[in-house]
């Protein structure tokens, strides 16, 4: 848990501190006296179970697939997360990315770095541009919606895939991923993780990209069937790609370690100091709301209907 939410949480609760979401690690008296979770971890409905007086798990992350939200929802406990306050922070980063692949800026201070500049020459030109590129977007809430303004700045027109069409947006929505790719060259996936959005970009739909195309992922490496991406950049189906996220964090493919057409990044999306600070401050005020007002601050969709003796 990030050092500034544990010092606050100090300060204002009776604190564990414990290394895992492991009942094993409390005893009887302390999984009883357990009424709030602040955490980075996995929770799983195992815990929420071995805990009788939970309330609320105040989750580090705009993500949360790794809390079983719906378990907690069943067994009336909230669950909170930080959306917002990192959204234009990841926005950045997807856009960097996109930068990066399309016009391999790493690999051209690489070029400098090495003397090859006044050894070799220019750097080679690019055959990616942003010029007349068009760009779709997989997932669009906060975080995608912020990427769209970005884009637009740009030039480029916009699309999207989601689970449903979002009421009074004006770019274009296509109701499959597979009809977003073959629409665009470009295709920035947003989307959430969990069973729904498992390996969602696979090879159907990069092909339907076609070998101009890029992708950049800065959601989750579970949506992406990374053999297959792998594949795609090695054998021309894609151009390249710009990732910040993969699906065994801290491991990257080694196919992808050495894709020399991909842009990758250790999962640093919103990781500025100011930006995981004020995320560390949403998880204490969820606690700290939902224990002085009865009321959480933002509740995730699966619990929102649970509700605190003092609402």
């Amino acid at each position: 848990m990030h050092k500034h939410a544990v010092e606050r949480l100090n300060a204002l609760f009776p604190t564990l501190n414990v290394k895992a979401a492991d009942a094993s690690l409390l005893s009887e008296d302390e999984r009883g006296s357990v009424r709030g979770i602040a955490s980075m971890t996995r929770i799983d409905a195992a815990f929420i179970d071995a805990l009788p007086n939970l309330e609320i798990i105040a989750s580090f992350g705009v993500g949360y697939d790794h809390v079983d939200a719906k378990h907690a929802g069943s067994k009336g406990v909230m669950v909170t997360n930080t959306p917002d306050v990192l959204t234009e922070e990841v926005a950045d980063t997807a856009i960097g990315l996109l930068i990066n692949a399309v016009r391999e800026l790493p690999k051209a201070e690489a070029w400098l770095r090495a003397g090859k500049w006044a050894s070799a020459g220019n750097y080679p030109l690019t055959r990616g541009t942003l010029r007349a590129r068009s760009v779709g977007i997989f997932g669009m809430g906060r975080i995608g919606l912020a990427i769209a303004r970005r884009v637009e700045a740009f030039g480029l027109p916009v699309s999207y895939h989601n689970r449903r069409k979002v009421d009074g947006l004006g770019y274009a929505y296509h109701d499959t991923l597979v009809g977003l790719a073959k629409s665009v060259d470009t295709l920035i996936s947003v989307a959430p993780g969990g069973a729904s959005t498992e390996k969602a970009v696979n090879a159907e739909v990069l092909a339907a990209l076609g070998p101009t195309g890029v992708f950049v992922n800065i959601g989750r490496g579970t949506t992406v069937d990374e053999a297959a991406l792998a594949k795609a950049l090695s054998d021309g189906t894609i151009m390249a790609a710009g990732l910040d996220v993969f699906e065994k964090e801290p491991n990257v493919p080694d196919d992808l370690m050495q894709a020399p057409n991909a842009s990758l990044l250790p999962h640093v999306g919103s990781a500025s100091l100011h930006t995981r600070q004020a995320m560390a401050d949403l998880v204490v005020d969820n606690l700290v709301s939902w224990f002085d007002e009865g009321k959480p601050l933002t509740a995730v969709p699966e619990t929102v209907h649970v509700k605190n003796g003092k609402a």
